[in-house]
């Protein structure tokens, strides 16, 4: 089975290495290609402006001079002999639950290779404490990934689907287990904008989204984090509301 690793978090991302670890206990074909630089919040875009340049570190190893989804494309069109088998995104550094993953590389990066017909899963570990993120445990990560992707690897994936994963923040032995969930929602009202100044005069503005968790019922992404859960949750990327279809037809017909 051959293995496409990326991330949005860079080539050098500590998430990367146990990505890495942990898809050597499924297979020994591994292909690497991430960002060189760290791309979180890039979304699914793809750099149009400017030149790709690639860097090859080792045998199989890459990086890009663009987003996540800059590096899938040129893993597969360019980079790659035959189009790998799997793709695994991440371990990203935090958490993508909820709304979150539209603004996710590390969800993009694994949209990108399903959109290829490629059976993609992103991961990520979220973190507990403001301000260390240069310090994340990527311990339930590493002892758990094995246990949630051996499952999927031979699970059916319906077309223009991925599977979203998050490992949550309590030290492996006190890990729950593992639910499969649907993706909450939430509430980005409360969400802030800090303004400050910087060294030079100018006013500088930086986004901080601290939403709260607004979903109904108790099957979601969200709460199984919160409770302790490993969570796995299926995404499409057909974004059709079936239920406005009729009423817009009328308006229009």
């Amino acid at each position: 089975m051959r293995i496409l690793l990326t991330n949005d978090d860079g080539i050098n991302a500590p998430g990367l290495n146990v990505l890495e670890r942990i898809a050597r206990q499924l297979s020994d074909d591994i292909w690497i290609c991430a960002p060189s630089e760290e791309q979180s919040g890039a979304g699914h875009s793809l750099t149009l402006t400017r030149p790709i340049r690639v860097r090859e570190h080792a045998p199989r190893r890459f990086s890009v001079t663009g987003t996540p989804t800059d590096a899938v494309t040129m893993a597969l069109k360019k980079l790659m002999p035959e189009p790998p088998d799997l793709v695994l995104s991440g371990v990203n550094r935090g958490a993508n639950l909820g709304d979150d993953v539209t603004y996710s590389g590390t969800v993009a990066a694994a949209i990108e290779s399903a959109l290829a017909g490629i059976p993609s899963i992103a991961l990520s570990q979220v973190y507990s404490k403001e301000g260390m993120a240069d310090m994340v445990p990527f311990d339930v990560a590493e002892d758990w990934g094995r246990k949630v992707l051996q499952p999927l690897i031979d699970a059916p994936f319906a077309p223009r689907t991925l599977v979203n994963v998050n490992f949550p923040a309590v030290k492996s032995s006190q890990v729950k287990g593992i639910r499969v969930v649907r993706q909450g929602f939430h509430d980005y009202s409360r969400g802030s904008v800090v303004e400050g100044t910087d060294p030079r005069g100018y006013k500088y503005f930086w986004f901080g989204l601290h939403g709260i968790e607004h979903t109904a019922g108790h099957d979601s992404d969200l709460e199984a984090i919160s409770d302790g859960y490993i969570s796995v949750t299926p995404l499409q990327l057909d974004l059709t509301h079936e239920a406005s279809l009729a009423n817009l037809r009328e308006r229009f017909a």
